[in-house]
């Protein structure tokens, strides 16, 4: 499988690897595995959807911006490996959403990840996975997620 034209294929584009914010680089390589940094959503250089769920950000936003962080994060991880035909096995999304007092619902919002990821990889794009709520996130971002992968 060609994993950047399933990409393309499903309507997306990915993006040039994000470049850090702060001091950490995008993703390291130990082993056969390489763990993305956390991404947040951004597209055309812009954050999208800022602000928490179960306020300012529905479910429906939250997901969107979930799955556009998986492509960054992937982006992140070509950086690394220069071809994600080399990716094994997604091994673990770890999603953070900015949450809203009382707000439960971070799975569906992080759906957005691990159901993207599902579509581009198939049965190599399950995982196991963490959803967790919190009360801020850089930038005002409404999610955050972070992968680790298994590569050849």
């Amino acid at each position: 499988m060609k994993v950047e034209q399933r990409i393309k294929d499903l309507g997306y584009e990915l993006p040039e690897c994000p470049k850090p914010v702060a001091a950490y680089v995008p993703a390291v390589k130990a082993g056969e595995f390489v763990y993305a940094s956390g991404q947040t959503a951004v597209a055309d250089g812009k954050p999208l959807h800022l602000g928490k769920l179960g306020s300012e950000i529905s479910v429906e936003q939250g997901y969107e911006a979930a799955r556009i962080c998986a492509l960054r994060c992937l982006a992140e991880v070509k950086s690394v490996i220069g071809d994600l035909d080399r990716i094994k096995r997604i091994v673990k999304v770890t999603g953070f959403v900015a949450s809203a007092s009382g707000f439960g619902d971070q799975p569906k919002v992080v759906n957005g990840a691990s159901e993207f990821l599902k579509r581009v990889f198939g049965e190599k794009g399950e995982h196991a996975r963490s959803a967790i709520g919190v009360a801020e996130l850089p930038g005002g971002a409404c999610v955050e997620v972070e992968i680790i992968v298994q590569v050849e």
